[in-house]
């Protein structure tokens, strides 16, 4: 139980979730890794059972650096969002991954975001929420969001969204991380005083 999002702005994606992870009604942890950076160029966020995606986001990071290794340039987003999709869905019936990924980046035919179920499930969408938190962030989205948005306006949007959902689901809190990955700078987290800012920004 979560909240992710993923948003395709202009030129560039954007990754946010929030660090709470629980164990039915018991919170387990409180500043759990849920945005992972897979390369320079791809970021994925998580929800669903630990265990599961910290296995699958170890193989995604070390098979997108072997594939850059061979043939000497990045993995593009569609393929790595294809190879966490064939491994789920091979896993289907005998011990499937309780998990459900939204992969992102930017490759040489520009951003994309794409989201995954745990059978295996592959679709590629602009704008994209999972987890118990969705429903409230969904709200947000449907009313603000636009493919045309600054990396800035993006940030604002996701860190807003985000702390909506921590606001009314039980299952989602704790903090918010926040990832954008453009072509110059690659993935870039967003330090907690930015996130604050943009918070204290958006009470005004």
């Amino acid at each position: 139980m979560t909240t992710t999002l993923g948003l395709v702005l202009r030129d560039s994606v954007v990754l946010a979730s929030d660090m709470r992870a629980t164990a039915g009604y018991f919170i387990s942890h409180k500043h759990a890794q849920k945005l992972f950076k897979i390369d320079d160029h791809l970021g994925a966020t998580i929800a669903g059972r630990v265990a599961d995606a910290q296995t699958i986001m170890d193989y995604a990071q070390v098979e997108a650096s072997l594939y850059k290794l061979q043939r000497g340039v990045p993995m593009k987003v569609r393929a790595a969002a294809r190879l966490i999709a064939n491994i789920l869905f091979q896993s289907r019936y005998h011990m499937p991954y309780y998990v459900q990924s939204l992969i992102a980046g930017i490759d040489s035919t520009g951003p994309h975001l794409f989201i995954l179920d745990l059978l295996g499930n592959l679709i590629e969408d602009k704008s994209v929420s999972t987890g118990s938190g969705s429903p409230f962030v969904y709200g947000l989205l449907e009313d603000q969001y636009n493919e045309g948005m600054t990396v800035e306006e993006g940030k604002t949007l996701a860190v807003r969204a985000v702390h909506s959902a921590m606001e009314r689901d039980a299952a989602s809190g704790d903090g918010i991380a926040v990832a954008v990955i453009t072509s110059e700078k690659g993935f870039t987290r967003l330090s907690e005083e930015e996130i604050q800012k943009i918070l204290n920004g958006s009470k005004r």
